[in-house]
């Protein structure tokens, strides 16, 4: 039988550690799949429209440390309710407080304008009339597990409208809002889907409340 020059026969070795060295090495960590509410509504407001209802300021959403990250939560109703658990590689695209406020003022800007506390602070210094504000504090937004098999989108905010008086913010009204959709199915992709349907809900049930005060 023919031998390999030694050169040969060394670079035939060195394949075959560096192959092996391949196959040991670690795969690389599974890449979390970012989420959303979606694109929403995509009808536009007709040209020249005036806002039928008086203006509002939006302020950020306040939140605990647990519901102001990107992870997407779940409980174990049927195990442990009061422990929160995060998917392993399912991520919001940015923290729930972010994603609701967008949505919420998506739905109030149907129908008033909707306004940052800056420009709030900008209109009084200016001499307009300050308008009402809409403070928000999420107490909870997570998929909560009945079973192995039935869960279910939560979320619960508590909303509170301060009137600008010249004597600085009254209270005028608060309430809370607790919004349950079913997920359609008992993971992730299914959690997010019913959290945003439960963002929707709430949104449309802030909205009417809002309406009716005077």
């Amino acid at each position: 039988m023919r031998r390999l020059p030694a050169v040969a026969f060394g670079a035939v070795l060195l394949a075959a550690a560096l192959a092996g060295c391949a196959g040991l090495a670690p795969d690389k960590p599974a890449r979390a799949t970012l989420y959303d509410f979606g694109p929403g509504a995509t009808a536009a407001q007709p040209a020249g429209r005036q806002p039928p209802l008086a203006s509002l300021v939006l302020a950020d959403i306040e939140a605990s440390a647990s519901l102001d990250g990107s992870a997407v939560l779940y409980r174990l109703g049927y195990a442990n309710p009061n422990e929160l658990r995060p998917y392993a590689h399912a991520r919001w695209s940015a923290p729930p407080p972010q994603l609701i406020r967008q949505r919420l003022r998506q739905q109030l800007a149907r129908e008033r304008a909707v306004l940052d506390p800056g420009d709030s602070a900008a209109l009084a210094r200016n001499g307009g009339v300050a308008p009402r504000v809409l403070r928000l504090d999420l107490e909870e937004f997570s998929q909560v597990f009945e079973s192995q098999a039935q869960s279910w989108g939560l979320l619960r905010l508590r909303a509170t409208v301060m009137d600008n008086t010249p004597g600085g913010e009254r209270l005028l009204s608060q309430r809370s809002f607790v919004v349950r959709q079913p997920a359609s199915t008992p993971d992730a992709p299914g959690g997010v889907r019913a959290l945003a349907a439960a963002t929707d809900a709430a949104a449309e049930q802030i909205e009417q409340w809002l309406a009716q005060l005077r």
